[in-house]
């Protein structure tokens, strides 16, 4: 009697953790950029069972250089994708219909960093200057912020020279550049690893300078938010990832050890992923993931600002949505 009754709970056990994994829904996230703590709340996630603690199956895809998260989304690649909002209203004016559903970064960690031996004190000294610059959507703030300084980024007298800068710091160490695109959690700290002193540099952040534009949001393609049981996922995910930036902001050094834990490509250090983790705290903190409707229309404002070199031609339609955390909530 004793070994049928185990023999029945085993087989009851069993079917239980079957039916639970078969019940999980599967959701696949496509990051911005390679496995780092600018994505630690995910991680955390996952790493500590939140996700599947809401009924979700979570694949976290590692981005990089050759990756735009628009395409990999268009393509069936992904479900949902994290991506800067110029990028991604850029995007739905070209044909990619991106909704914004959370917003995990409340603040701009963008911002332009210069050697001081170059003169440059504030924007007014600019002109005439090399500035280092991404692209791949990330040029879109600072063509906008060129553009109200009434700049020409084109070389020609009175105006900046562009400097297409790649995904490092190489050209202000090897004064290629007066200036290059920073984040204030990553590339500043390669800058002063690599042997210059914050001495050494002046710093001009986006959100200081009134041209800050949203980072890092949550975007899914305008369809699936016509299905019930699609936004009832999307809800449990965003709540799920925002309990995992609240953990990783309370456990910075932890979140970067289990970023670590992620990084297959073993590039990552645990200096800079625990003092990225810290930085990158600065710009969660204080947010549930719900989109500020101000701060989406001063994005707006910013990208309308560019001048002859526009982000986007007009004001968006439906690109973002309350649908999906006022679930949550």
């Amino acid at each position: 009697m004793k070994k049928t009754l185990a023999l029945g709970l085993g087989l009851a056990t069993s079917l239980m953790a079957a039916t639970a994994g078969f019940a999980a829904d599967k959701l696949t996230l496509q990051l911005k950029w390679v496995t780092q703590a600018q994505f630690a709340g995910y991680y955390v996630a996952k790493d500590k069972g939140f996700y599947e603690e809401a009924g979700l199956d979570i694949e976290i895809k590692a981005g990089g250089p050759d990756i735009a998260p628009p395409q990999v989304i268009a393509g069936g690649g992904a479900d949902v994708i994290i991506d800067w909002m110029p990028s991604a209203l850029a995007s739905r004016e070209k044909g990619v219909p991106l909704v914004n559903i959370a917003q995990p970064f409340k603040r701009s960690g963008m911002m332009l960093t210069c050697r001081k031996d170059t003169g440059i004190k504030s924007p007014d000294d600019f002109p005439g200057k090399t500035l280092g610059v991404w692209f791949f959507g990330n040029e879109y703030p600072f063509l906008s912020w060129m553009s109200q300084l009434g700049l020409a980024t084109d070389g020609s007298d009175g105006g900046v020279t562009v400097l297409k800068q790649g995904f490092n710091v190489d050209p202000i160490l090897q004064k290629q550049a007066d200036c290059v695109s920073t984040m204030t959690y990553n590339e500043y700290w390669q800058i002063i690893d690599a042997g210059l002193s914050e001495d050494d540099l002046v710093t001009f952040k986006y959100e200081n300078a009134g041209v800050a534009t949203l980072e890092d949001g949550l975007y899914v393609l305008e369809e699936d938010l016509a299905d019930p049981a699609m936004v009832d996922k999307l809800a449990r995910f965003v709540q799920a990832s925002m309990k995992g930036w609240r953990y990783a902001e309370e456990n910075p050094d932890e979140a970067a050890d289990i970023v670590l834990e992620n990084d297959d490509t073993g590039a990552q250090t645990e200096e800079h992923q625990r003092r990225m983790m810290r930085e990158v705290a600065k710009l969660t903190a204080g947010t549930d993931g719900r989109l500020s409707e101000d701060d989406y229309n001063r994005t707006v404002a910013t990208l309308l600002a560019g001048g002859s070199d526009p982000v986007i031609s007009g004001p968006p339609q439906n690109a973002w949505t309350s649908v999906v955390t006022d679930k949550m909530m």
